[in-house]
């Protein structure tokens, strides 16, 4: 095929790839997220673009593949300019290279008491913001280990920590579309599914462009998955540990695995006529439930040995107490929780989130567990459905949606029939409108715009739109 016969086949393609280009250029190098008009300008146009270029693309996995990987690359000089995260990333990891627990410390305790700890103490300080600087870090071990690799690597340099930070999240994508396609493959879904995620431009910005490591943790929880659908439950277990590792968010899928070890449907063997069934169906399940007891071990047992560099009597207290604050002291961007906040307001008028926040994590687990014992959770589908299920049901109720937070339920879409993720990771931009008002205010109409658009496409998916039954696509054992 000659050059110019594929530039007129792949023109449309090539067209939008190199507008993408340019939006993603602007985003790396030309914005403040105070900029909303140019900031939702940019973020529509490439969501525009990105589509078409699937559509005209979708057979060629190469192609897109490439492209994906373009896009990162293109962020990679580039200082985040969307969130200051990053700050306490580096201070974290070089706090760790000098030999200190970061667990134990509060950046603005030790700025304090011993000035230039570490290089550039006071910039980077400075750079993390007051909400950061003034608590314990919530970053578990894996994540932390990330952070010493930057520190290690790039030395003094904050651009080179950066790009350490970039190239470990880009490997971590790859990761994903690779046990993400064989995920997909086994369980009969079309494999372009996984480009819902790897060139959704809320990805590549958020994680690749804002460095939020949501990308490495989920990498370990999809290749989680595939090895559990293999049949291989102890690895998929250490892999789901370190997943938790990474971001504690997992931890709340645990209970949801019960159904898939004990009440799935095994196929019991054909026996001669007159003749006993030599496996009946109350010892397979008896043998599920031991995989069940030694799944939860393994993932523990995993989950401890990775903690136990950190552990500290203290520690436990700090980081207990950090957890607890976006419970109790945070707010961005809720949905149901502002609702019930102006409620509360009516009868108290002041402090909620300490009332509601409290009761929040009871309300949950009392959802998941009520998921978990009583939905259907017997196939692969099924079982990460519930997932998707169950972490919305928690964002919709928290106090505070990050951005980044959805790219979670972004990936678990492609393995469903639910597309309200893919609808939310357009509308989620709205948040950052908070960011060009005085004092970060949040405008609760645009919240209220944001909300009605994904409940309606998430209701409109429960309850009216029709759906082919996946009951059939087990998970093997």
């Amino acid at each position: 095929m000659s050059i110019i016969h594929y530039l007129k086949l792949r023109k449309y393609a090539i067209l939008s790839t190199i507008g993408i280009i340019v939006l993603y250029l602007s985003f790396a190098y030309d914005l403040e997220r105070t900029d909303f008009i140019k900031l939702l300008s940019l973020w529509t146009g490439s969501f525009v673009l990105t589509y078409t270029l699937y559509r005209k693309s979708k057979g060629d996995f190469n192609f897109l593949f490439g492209t994906g990987i373009l896009f990162r690359i293109l962020f990679l000089f580039a200082i985040p300019n969307l969130s200051q995260d990053f700050y306490r990333f580096v201070w974290d990891g070089r706090l760790l290279l000098e030999g200190y627990n970061p667990y134990l410390y509060v950046p603005d305790n030790l700025i304090a008491e011993n000035g230039e700890i570490i290089a550039q103490a006071e910039g980077i300080h400075r750079g993390m913001g007051a909400l950061s600087a003034g608590h314990f870090t919530n970053y578990p071990p894996l994540n932390q280990l990330c952070f010493a690799l930057a520190a290690i690597f790039a030395g003094k340099n904050i651009l080179g920590s950066v790009i350490v930070f970039r190239i470990i999240i880009i490997l971590a994508d790859i990761g994903i579309l690779f046990f993400g396609k064989k995920l997909l493959e086994h369980l009969k879904l079309p494999v372009s599914n996984i480009f819902w995620y790897f060139l959704n431009p809320f990805i590549i910005v958020e994680l690749t462009g804002n460095l939020h490591f949501e990308g490495v943790m989920l990498c370990f929880m999809v290749w989680s998955f595939y090895l559990l659908v293999k049949g291989k439950w102890q690895w998929s277990a250490v892999t789901l540990a370190c997943s938790i590792s990474v971001k504690l968010m997992p931890l709340l899928f645990l209970p949801l695995f019960y159904q898939y070890f004990v009440k799935k449907q095994y196929l019991i063997p054909a026996c001669p006529a007159g003749k006993p069934n030599p496996s009946p169906q109350g010892e397979r399940s008896h043998d599920g439930l031991k995989k069940l007891i030694g799944f939860y071990v393994v993932v523990g047992v995993t989950t401890l040995l990775l903690f136990l560099p950190f552990f500290d009597l203290q520690f436990i207290n700090n980081y207990s107490e950090t957890v607890g604050l976006w419970f109790t002291n945070f707010e961005f961007n809720g949905s149901l929780y502002y609702v019930a906040r102006e409620i509360g307001y009516g009868f108290r008028g002041y402090n909620e989130i300490q009332t509601i926040g409290q009761y929040t994590p009871f309300i949950v687990i009392f959802f998941v567990l009520a998921v978990a014992f009583f939905r259907k959770n017997k196939t692969a589908i099924q079982l990460i459905t519930a997932m998707l299920l169950c972490l919305s049901f928690y964002y919709f109720v928290s106090t505070t949606v990050h951005p980044w937070y959805l790219a979670t339920l972004l990936i678990l879409s492609i393995f469903t029939k639910f597309r309200f993720p893919l609808v939310w990771s357009l509308v989620i931009i709205l948040s950052y409108l908070a960011y060009g008002n005085e004092g970060n205010k949040e405008n609760l109409w645009i919240i209220a715009s944001e909300y009605s658009i994904v409940y309606g496409v998430f209701f409109w998916e429960l309850f009216f739109k029709k759906r082919t039954s996946t009951s059939s696509l087990s998970l093997e054992s």
